[in-house]
């Protein structure tokens, strides 16, 4: 017999070497541990991880797909830099994809849906969690926003646009962190965008993501200048 899950709790998958060795490599790219240009051997970071060269070829393969690390033949990478032109190139990308989604999946959301969105504001709030913690409910808030309307190649190119995004986010809203507000700047910027989704008006939902984005980036871009100067 078969027992309904009635708690809403998802079974974890475990994950492969490959898997945490990705994990680990683009959680310090992220946060900054390895900085944008800098190179490293693939036998140093395996040595630091305890494995084989081998998976660590494996996880640069994928975070190279995702635009965060930059390959070279033999046995070395870098971080890929942080530019405007890149970062321009990627808001198009989901200027494209997003609002249109955003627009679609607002008619679909169930109640549920919606609960488990307003949990996510929590968590952005909350001021006590560090940032690795938020930026995952980041990550699922807006995955969860779009993924009634999401096939899974629209998942795909988003993950890795909002991997390679992740970066300069991080950047322009990481000196802001010592600011006690900025917790509930960004969690009302996040309610705001749920309050419109919520309408059911595809219209008002598609309009609501493309000022999102466009501020998002604007911010972003700032962060690449300051960092520059």
């Amino acid at each position: 017999m078969t027992v309904a899950n009635t708690t809403g709790v998802r079974r974890v998958q475990p994950l492969s070497v490959v898997d945490q060795v990705t994990k680990e490599i683009r959680r310090s790219i992220l946060c900054g541990d390895l900085r944008p240009g800098q190179e490293f051997s693939l036998r140093e970071i395996a040595g630091h991880l305890g494995v084989s060269i081998i998976p660590v070829r494996e996880a640069l393969r994928h975070l190279e797909g995702q635009g965060l690390v930059v390959t070279a033949r033999g046995k070395s990478a870098a971080v890929a830099p942080l530019t405007h032109d890149e970062l321009r190139a990627i808001y198009r990308l989901r200027r494209q994809i997003e609002p249109e989604l955003v627009g679609r999946a607002c008619l679909l959301l169930t109640d549920r849906d919606h609960a488990r969105l307003v949990e996510h504001l929590t968590v952005i709030g909350d001021e006590s969690l560090g940032l690795d913690e938020i930026y995952e409910t980041h990550h699922e808030f807006h995955l969860d926003l779009l993924r009634p309307a999401a096939t899974a190649w629209d998942l795909r190119i988003l993950g890795m646009l909002w991997h390679s995004a992740e970066r300069y986010v991080r950047l322009a809203f990481g000196g802001r962190d010592s600011d006690p507000d900025e917790p509930r700047r960004r969690e009302a910027a996040h309610a705001q965008l749920l309050a419109a989704v919520a309408k059911r008006d595809p219209g008002s939902a598609a309009h609501a993501v493309l000022t999102h984005l466009n501020t998002n980036e604007q911010i972003a871009q700032q962060g690449i200048a300051a960092v520059a100067d």
